[in-house]
C-alpha cells in the first residue's frame, strides 16, 4: 500500500526563514525519483533547486510560483511506493525505499539520475492512487501557523473546471473559498485581525497578495479606518473599518481600487508613485546594508595611483599566451598580499565576546550587478591562488551570477570584499562594508589624466582607490598603510613579487 509523506521547505541555511516559488519542475501525478529536483526557488540570496528526498508519485503542491513559503511549511506530498511509481522505475514496491535520502538541498544528492518524468491518469479521475491517506491529512500544522491548501492536488469532483478553482482561486465572490494561497498573507492577516473574506485581491484572477493586506493595514494607521467595525459588517471586532467619505474607500473590497495596478480606478487619494515591494535580493541587500550602518563606525579614506605599469604588466602576461588574467584577478592578489601585511582588515567584531576575530583564511567577495540586484559572489581561499586560479574563479562566479545559479554557499563567508565600481564609469565611492566583515576596498575606473612621472607631466592611466574600514578593528594608521600599500602594487607591480 503506498505511503503519502510530505516534504517541506527544507532550511536552506544562513538564517533564511522563507523563499518565494519560481517554478515548478513537476506536476501532480507525475513520477519523481529520489533527489529529484522538483521545484525552483528563490531566496534573499540566490535561486536555488530544490530536491526531493522521497521516490513516487506526486499526490499535491502547495503554493503556486510567486508565491513566498516560510521554511518548514508543505512544498508537495508523495505517495510512496504506489504500484504506478514502481511500474515506472521498473522494481516492485518492496524494492523501494520509504525513508528517502534526507538530501534536500543543491548539490548535496545522491548523484543518480532523475527518473524518467511520466504522468499518471488513474482511472476515475483521481489524482492519487488508490488506497493513499489524504494529503490534507499528512501532517500537523506548525504551532501558530494554518496549514497551507494542497493548490496543486485535484479531487474526482474538480476534474473539468477551471484551472483557478481548482486552485482555490475563486472566480466570484459569493461563497466560494478566500482567493489566497499563500500561507504568509494568511498568517500576516490573521495577526491583524483583517478579514481575508471581505477583501478583493490585486493579483491575477482577483489573488489577495501580500501588498493587499498591508495596504489595509497603512491605510488603517493613517487613520483611514476606524478603530471598530460597523454591527453585521462582518468585520471582525478586533480589525479595523474603514471611514472615509463616499468617493473614497468604504469597505475591504474596496481596497483593490487604490492599489497599484487595479485597472479603471481613479488614484487620486494615494500618494502618486510606484512601490516596488523590498524581497528577495533587494529586500536582502536593503537589510545587510542597514544593519552595516547600524553596527559598524566605518571611516573612508582613499588615494589616487599610476595604474600605468599594472596595465602593461597585464598586456605582457596575456601576450605570453596560457589563459587570460583579468585585471581584477591582479587587484585581488594585491589585497590578499595588503591582507597578510595588515591582518586587521580580515577580521570580524564579536560584540558579545567583546573581541575582535583575526581570520586566518581569506575568503574575497566581490561585488556583481546583476538583473535580480546586487550580489557579492565569494572566492574561497583567494590568499592561496594565483593570478590565473584567481581570474578563473572570477569568471565562473560571474557566470553564474549573470545566469542566476549562484548557490547559498557561493554568496557567504566572504572575510574582504572587493568593489569594482569603475565599470560604471565612476571615479570615486564611499563603500558600505559588506556585514560582518570589517573593510572594503573600492577601484573607479583606469582613465588617462596628467601626472607628475620621474620629475615630467605626462599623460598615465590613474585610478582612484578607496578604503572603508570598520574603526573598532584598527585605527586610520592601519587603514592608510593598508591602502597605501596596495597603491604601491598598482603603481609598481614588482613590489608584489617582494612578498611571494
Amino acid at each position: 500500500m503506498a505511503q503519502v509523506l510530505e516534504f517541506k521547505l527544507p532550511d536552506l541555511g544562513e538564517g533564511l526563514t522563507e523563499a518565494e516559488i519560481v517554478r515548478w519542475l513537476v506536476e501532480v501525478g507525475d513520477v519523481v525519483a529520489v533527489d529529484q529536483l522538483v521545484v525552483e526557488v528563490e531566496t534573499a540570496k540566490a535561486m536555488v533547486e530544490v530536491p526531493c528526498p522521497y521516490g513516487g508519485v506526486v499526490t499535491a503542491r502547495f503554493g503556486e510560483e510567486g508565491t513566498e513559503m516560510p521554511v518548514g511549511a508543505p512544498l508537495l506530498t508523495v505517495a510512496v511506493g504506489a504500484p504506478a511509481a514502481a511500474e515506472d522505475s521498473g522494481s516492485g514496491p518492496d524494492e523501494r525505499s520509504d525513508e528517502g535520502s534526507g538530501n534536500v538541498l543543491v548539490g548535496y544528492g545522491t548523484g543518480a539520475p532523475p527518473a524518467r518524468r511520466r504522468r499518471v491518469r488513474p482511472s476515475g479521475g483521481a489524482a492519487a492512487p488508490a488506497g493513499a491517506p489524504s494529503p490534507a491529512g499528512a501532517s500537523p500544522a506548525r504551532p501558530g501557523q494554518g496549514r497551507p491548501e494542497p493548490v496543486g492536488a485535484v479531487p474526482p469532483a474538480a476534474a473539468g473546471t477551471p484551472r483557478a478553482a481548482r486552485n482555490g482561486v475563486a472566480p466570484s465572490r459569493g461563497d466560494g473559498p478566500v482567493p489566497v494561497i499563500s500561507p504568509l498573507v494568511r498568517r500576516l492577516a490573521r495577526e491583524n485581525g483583517v478579514d481575508l473574506r471581505e477583501l478583493e485581491g490585486s493579483g491575477p484572477e482577483g489573488l489577495i497578495l501580500r501588498a493587499d493586506v498591508e495596504y489595509a493595514l497603512r491605510a488603517a494607521a493613517t487613520g483611514r479606518l476606524r478603530s471598530t467595525a460597523p454591527a453585521g459588517s462582518g468585520v471582525p471586532s478586533a480589525a479595523p473599518a474603514f471611514d472615509a467619505p463616499a468617493d473614497q474607500v468604504t469597505s475591504y473590497a474596496d481596497i483593490a481600487s487604490v492599489v497599484p495596478g487595479a485597472s479603471g480606478v481613479s488614484r487620486g487619494t494615494t500618494p502618486a508613485g510606484v512601490r516596488v515591494p523590498l524581497k528577495g535580493v533587494r529586500g536582502a541587500v536593503a537589510d545587510k546594508l542597514s544593519r552595516s550602518r547600524r553596527e559598524i563606525p566605518d571611516a573612508t579614506c582613499w588615494v589616487d595611483a599610476d595604474a600605468t605599469e599594472l596595465m602593461q604588466a597585464r598586456r605582457a602576461m596575456n601576450a605570453a599566451g596560457g589563459p587570460k588574467i583579468s585585471l581584477l584577478a591582479l587587484l585581488a592578489r594585491i589585497c590578499t598580499a595588503a591582507l597578510a601585511r595588515f591582518p586587521e582588515l580580515n577580521s570580524t567584531v564579536d560584540m558579545d565576546a567583546r573581541e575582535i576575530v583575526r581570520l586566518d583564511q581569506v575568503h574575497l567577495g566581490f561585488a556583481a550587478q546583476t538583473e535580480r540586484g546586487l550580489v557579492v559572489p565569494v572566492v574561497r581561499d583567494a590568499h592561496a591562488r594565483d593570478a590565473e586560479g584567481l581570474s578563473a574563479e572570477f569568471g565562473r562566479l560571474t557566470e553564474a551570477a549573470r545566469t542566476g545559479t549562484l548557490t547559498p554557499a557561493d554568496l557567504t563567508g566572504g572575510t574582504f570584499t572587493l568593489n569594482n565600481y569603475g565599470v560604471f564609469g565612476v571615479d570615486g565611492s564611499t563603500p558600505i562594508i559588506n556585514h560582518p566583515e570589517a573593510a572594503m576596498l573600492g577601484v573607479g575606473r583606469i582613465i588617462p589624466r596628467p601626472w607628475v612621472h620621474e620629475g615630467e607631466l605626462a599623460v598615465r592611466q590613474v585610478v582612484q582607490l578607496s578604503l572603508s574600514f570598520d574603526h573598532r578593528v584598527c585605527d586610520g594608521g592601519t587603514a592608510g598603510g593598508f591602502l597605501r600599500y596596495v597603491a604601491d602594487c598598482v603603481e609598481q607591480p614588482a613590489v608584489l613579487l617582494r612578498t611571494l
